[in-house]
């Protein structure tokens, strides 16, 4: 091949090729350009919507790279590049590594929802999956518990944000169920007379809602007094423990009786 014939080629590859490579160029330049703008959009939506911290930079960047890749896509076939077999060979590998990872991607988009839409916050005293405890930690993929035992939990996101939960904290004050057992012929109203010193004396328990005593059971050996009173979420263990060992202790110096199961055997002999 001539200089002449080589010369000719490379004014047709110039011809063919040139306006698309500056198209091109042109496109990468403003869409590089777009995509800053919509990420920084993104961003300060997720401000207003009060995101977790942890989680802006790498929502950021996966809707940046997102936008990159297709915009890079879009780039190659503007050059002629025939993309169809490229993009049947990523959906194909991303088919491949979604299933291999599928646990692992259901537990990422379980945490990127808790979240973002906060069912619950570090600190909060939760229920779920059969655990209870406070929340330590959110991560992406688990979020960690401290059980009243000292002991740490690990939780999978998926299932964390997909199942039923109890969060003790979302509302400020918390029901505390008492059940207290009297003897058959004791008084129901003196024994509900001490109980309501006792609510009135403990100022950790609320007067609004107002508390309530109602005789809930005639047992086998035992007249049960179902006793409803509200305090706040802090202290409804201490409500809890304080009242069943002061109402033994009234009903003891009282005169009423707590009774227990007993079982009289009677032995026969031939």
């Amino acid at each position: 091949m001539d200089t002449k014939t080589i010369f000719i080629e490379i004014n047709k590859i110039i011809l063919d090729y040139g306006p698309r490579l500056i198209g091109a160029i042109i496109v990468w330049i403003i869409g590089v350009w777009v995509i800053k703008i919509i990420a920084n959009g993104f961003n300060k939506m997720m401000d207003k919507r009060d995101i977790d911290a942890s989680l802006k930079p790498f929502l950021k960047s996966l809707v940046s790279i997102l936008l990159k890749v297709l915009l890079a896509i879009s780039v190659l076939g503007m050059l002629g590049v025939q993309m169809t077999s490229f993009i049947a060979i990523l959906g194909a590998v991303g088919l491949a590594v979604g299933m291999a990872l599928s646990g692992t991607l259901q537990n990422f988009a379980g945490g990127v929802m808790i979240l973002i839409f906060k069912p619950f916050k570090v600190g909060d005293y939760l229920e779920a999956q059969g655990y209870i405890g406070t929340v330590k930690q959110i991560q992406i993929f688990n979020t960690i518990l401290n059980t009243l035992d000292n002991r740490t939990v690990i939780l999978p996101n998926g299932g964390l944000s997909t199942g039923a939960m109890v969060n003790y904290s979302t509302e400020p004050i918390r029901r505390v169920d008492l059940t207290f057992g009297i003897g058959y012929g004791d008084s129901v109203e003196k024994a509900r007379g001490i109980i309501n010193k006792l609510i009135a004396e403990d100022q950790r328990i609320l007067k609004d809602p107002p508390s309530f005593i109602g005789l809930s059971e005639l047992g086998d050996s035992s007249v049960n007094l179902t006793v409803r009173v509200w305090a706040k979420g802090e202290d409804y263990w201490d409500v809890f423990f304080d009242m069943n060992e002061n109402v033994y202790n009234s009903f003891n110096s009282s005169g009423i009786n707590i009774p227990f199961p007993q079982m009289d055997v009677h032995i026969q002999q031939n």
